[in-house]
């Protein structure tokens, strides 16, 4: 295993960076949902940290639940979605916002919106840190977009390669 400081990678955003677009967001949810009790489901493992600041800022009455989903090994996506730990909390009739780290090609996504949506839920969004436009092969809506990004693999602050690299306080891109 390499060691962290060996990996070849540059800050892509920076901590400060992260704070201003989950503030940004966290502004716009609570907006959005002041009159209503939403459920946030967080998409694991990836989400973890964005999930926990952007949820520090939310002040309307909601609840927390998770999922775990996988689709990647090492750096390249399988073409399968697996979950890995199922929903536990009942969504009928509720105001979902699922919280991804990222969406690229869209498929995982739109696996988890079609069993959420499944579940009759009132309605659905999406709350995601990063995005790949140009990746994206869906036809699906997702309303709270931190930034959009090119292509470069990245680590920290919840993504990961091979499930190191999480524990990074900034966003990296990975150098060949």
């Amino acid at each position: 295993m390499e060691n962290i400081k060996s990996l070849n990678k540059e800050i892509f955003v920076d901590s400060e960076e992260i704070s201003q677009i989950v503030t940004r967001l966290a502004e716009r949810i609570n907006n959005d949902y002041k009159d209503k009790d939403p459920v946030f489901v967080v998409v694991l493992n990836g989400a973890f940290m964005f999930a926990a600041d952007l949820l520090k800022q939310i002040n309307v009455l909601s609840k927390i639940t998770f999922i775990k989903l996988a689709s990647y090994t090492s750096d390249k996506s399988s073409g399968t979605v697996k979950q890995l730990i199922g929903l536990n909390e009942n969504l009928k009739g509720k105001d979902v916002v699922i919280i991804e780290d990222i969406v690229d090609t869209g498929l995982t996504m739109q696996s988890l919106r079609k069993q959420l949506l499944a579940l009759d839920v009132n309605s659905l969004e999406i709350a995601v840190l990063m995005f790949k436009p140009h990746k994206f092969q869906c036809n699906y809506p997702i309303k709270y977009i931190g930034k959009e990004i090119e292509d470069p693999f990245i680590v920290g602050y919840g993504f990961d390669l091979d499930g190191y690299y999480r524990n990074l306080p900034a966003i990296y891109q990975v150098k060949e």
